[in-house]
């Protein structure tokens, strides 16, 4: 008999992979799609490239890790830099938690400033997760990751966890202290229920020592959320009025 925290993971996976192949339908033939990083992500990249094989078509892809552009390398899939002329069409990224303003906590996975690098670059930034990742409000279960630089990260921890009233733990990984691909550390915060994510984003953004957090508010255009009885939904982001 499998125990709670098996099925639970067999019903992940299987809402994360519905999720994933649903976000193919909106990749066309010459787009250039950004690819994020993490496990839902991940699936999606190989269904993309399983997709592109079968049909023939071209994309090129923006990778958010190196990761991610390596297992694209080797599924064949075209992948290139960013450069100045660069237009990314959608992203296709997955999400540690979504609110139903669709705010997000991301970078469990590490790459945070790299996939905010490329959503903002995105015409279509669309999450695909499982439902246990939807939430009333974030921070219920989720830490939020704040990349810092190295230099003094001691300090700038102590600045984060006395202005914000958190808990601050440095990321490893066995006994090494984990660094992103942009050579930086990052310090798990455990804030709670986040109230208003959007303020915190800034504040925490403003802080001397942190290059970025794992708060992406107002960039989700779209988010898939799969489940375990093989349906999907999607919530979209409502424009102003």
């Amino acid at each position: 008999m499998k125990s709670d925290k098996a099925q639970m993971s067999e019903k992940g996976a299987i809402g994360k992979t519905l999720a994933a192949e649903r976000a193919l339908d909106f990749v066309k033939d010459g787009m250039i799609v950004g690819l994020g990083t993490g496990s839902t992500a991940e699936i999606f990249v190989r269904k993309l490239a399983e997709r592109v094989k079968a049909e023939g078509f071209e994309v090129h892809c923006v990778p958010t890790s190196q990761k991610t552009a390596a297992l694209a390398r080797a599924l064949g899939l075209k992948v290139i830099e960013i450069e100045e002329n660069t237009e990314i069409d959608i992203t296709v990224d997955g999400a540690d938690e979504v609110s139903p303003e669709l705010n997000l906590i991301k970078g469990m996975g590490g790459a945070l400033l790299w996939e905010k690098i490329v959503a903002k670059m995105s015409r279509k930034e669309c999450i695909v997760v499982d439902a246990s990742k939807v939430v009333n409000v974030l921070g219920e279960r989720t830490p939020v990751p704040v990349e810092v630089v190295p230099y003094g990260w001691r300090k700038t921890r102590q600045i984060v966890e006395t202005k914000f009233g958190c808990r601050a733990d440095l990321r490893k990984r066995g006994e090494e202290v984990f660094r992103t691909d942009s050579g930086n550390y990052i310090l798990d915060c455990k804030f709670g229920r986040i109230e208003k994510p959007e303020l915190l984003e800034r504040e925490i953004k403003a802080t001397t020592g942190i290059v970025e957090s794992g708060l992406f508010c107002g960039i989700a255009t779209t988010v898939i959320v799969g489940d375990e009885n093989g349906e999907t939904r999607e919530m979209e982001r409502q424009k102003p009025t």
